[in-house]
């Protein structure tokens, strides 16, 4: 095991223990173990929010580094590329048209349409010229946002405002046992990006390069597309969006580990999973009995260092 992966194994395990000490009911895990009312509230609450917040955090930092290496550009993520955005407008159309329809077709509902949002902004970039890799991210970020306002008025006439709230605000507090596990179809999907590790290697060299190395860039290509799309649409579904994850813990790792996808995925992935995990309890602690939402506590933090990526120093090439 590689050290920075048995320093995230070591911190993550600290945070689990702490989300499930912390809360408006604060008692130790010992207590939570001997009291009958104590185990209760840890299998049927705390764990699973635990585990909710972990498989969104690691989920979403795999959908991420998969869409960078796809675009070849370090500076985008599901909710930068308009991904996030085309999922809410998904769920949100299916919502007004067919509210019965059950919890894995709204889903797939959402994926689709996250996989043409996708479509859209690959489709954009591509009239960009590639000596100017900042205009990517920037005209993700207003892709994204025209999305985000369509979606906003589209639930407003509807009345829908409040669920669309919820679906763009990642927070953890209404997860309960029978709530959330489709967020390990989510780990899973993003589990068996894995296997493609080294492909995805290969397809960030670009489209030219990855034929002449006879890897099968178009299958790789919609491989990877609809892996994102499904996790930020079971994200989304699930807990709400959860906003630079996929941006910031791949930069980070990548600074420190480099460019080899198949040993530095699973570092991302608990890193993903401690940070969106620390966020979570973090929000308990500021407004203790009350709580903040992990998304929006990750995304200032994030878009603080989403700016210090675009302004600061460029990291060394390995």
């Amino acid at each position: 095991m590689s050290r920075p992966l048995l320093l995230t194994c070591l911190a993550l395990a600290g945070l689990v223990l702490a989300s499930v000490s912390i809360g408006a009911a604060s008692v130790s895990p010992w207590h939570l173990l001997s009291d009958p009312e104590g185990t209760k509230l840890l299998f049927l609450s705390r764990l699973p929010r635990t585990a909710a917040a972990m498989l969104s955090g690691a989920s979403m930092a795999v959908a991420g580094v998969i869409m960078q290496l796809l675009v070849r550009n370090r500076f985008v993520e599901p909710s930068t590329t308009g991904t996030v955005e085309a999922a809410m407008l998904g769920l949100l159309a299916v919502t007004m048209l067919a509210p019965g329809v059950p919890i894995l077709g709204k889903m797939g509902i959402s994926a689709a349409a996250a996989l043409l949002g996708m479509a859209g902004f690959l489709a954009l970039i591509r009239r960009l010229p590639p000596e100017e890799p900042l205009m990517v991210p920037l005209v993700g970020i207003i892709y994204s946002g025209i999305i985000g306002a369509g979606t906003t008025f589209v639930a407003y006439q509807a009345d829908l405002l409040q669920y669309l709230g919820t679906w763009m605000n990642g927070e953890f507090s209404g997860v309960l046992a029978g709530r959330y596990e489709l967020l390990w179809l989510a780990g899973l999907v993003a589990g068996l990006a894995y296997l493609y590790a080294d492909r995805f290697t290969i397809a960030g060299l670009g489209e030219t390069a990855s034929i002449g190395l006879g890897l099968n860039y178009a299958q790789t290509l919609w491989i990877g597309l609809v892996t994102v799309s499904v996790v930020t649409a079971m994200v989304v579904v699930t807990v709400g969006a959860v906003p630079f994850v996929g941006l910031v813990v791949p930069n980070i790792v990548a600074r420190i580990m480099g460019d080899n996808l198949r040993a530095s995925l699973p570092v991302m992935a608990g890193m993903g999973a401690g940070l969106v995990l620390a966020s979570d309890v973090l929000g308990r602690i500021l407004r203790f009995p009350y709580e903040i939402p992990a998304g929006t506590i990750f995304g200032a933090v994030g878009a603080a260092v989403f700016l210090w990526l675009l302004l600061g120093p460029k990291r060394r090439a390995r």
